[in-house]
């Protein structure tokens, strides 16, 4: 399937080898709101323009498109306008990530190299679970989460929508994360965190309100 990535930074330099390591579509090119990009190629990929392109693209039998950007809101944004354009949101998931049988995996999810989903978790759209993440069993991450490199969650967390998870840290079983909350780099999570809050720290600890 001829398809488009939306979003040409470094994310989705990571989006495009995970596609063309699973060779199921080919990449004719990106859009980026930067037209400064427009016109430019992108690790041998042009970038096409903006996503008001999308409606052309879908006219020039293109019929694939994936979110790369790191900004759950805006990632979910540009998925809703890529399917009002009439394209279909794939999923990317590196040859080298493990993938449980049981487990279930929305639309426009980037599961990349390393990562492990265990049985019966639940991925919603939008998901990024980035490079090593682990979800274990009967996790349930829910639209617009990101799971950065090296998180590891315990069976049974809940991470609510637009949450993000940072780099290396670690969520204890049975707990949930608030919708939009951020968890720090390298934090333990020992309790449930609230919505709207930024958490830091081992143990993690609340610090401010997420705006």
């Amino acid at each position: 399937m001829d398809t488009v990535i939306i979003g040409a930074g470094g994310h989705g330099k990571v989006v495009l080898d995970v596609l063309q390591c699973e060779g199921k579509h080919r990449v004719v090119g990106f859009l980026d709101a930067d037209a400064q990009l427009h016109g430019t190629t992108v690790a041998g990929i042009p970038v096409i323009g903006g996503i008001n392109q999308l409606l052309r693209l879908k006219q020039q039998k293109v019929r694939g498109a994936i979110i790369a950007i790191g900004d759950n809101r805006v990632r979910q944004q540009y998925a809703r306008e890529a399917v009002e354009a009439g394209l279909d949101l794939l999923t990317a998931i590196h040859p080298s990530a493990t993938v449980a049988r049981s487990a279930t995996v929305g639309n426009n999810v980037l599961i990349a190299a390393k990562a492990v989903v265990c049985p019966d978790a639940r991925i919603g759209n939008s998901v990024i679970i980035n490079t090593a993440a682990v979800v274990d069993h009967e996790c349930v991450i829910e639209d617009a989460v990101h799971v950065a490199p090296g998180a590891m969650l315990a069976g049974r967390v809940r991470i609510e929508e637009s949450a993000f998870i940072g780099m290396g840290a670690c969520i204890i079983q049975c707990l949930t994360v608030g919708a939009r909350t951020v968890v720090g780099a390298g934090a333990v999570v020992r309790a449930d965190l609230p919505a709207d809050v930024v958490a830091v720290g081992v143990p993690a600890r609340i610090i401010k309100q997420n705006a």
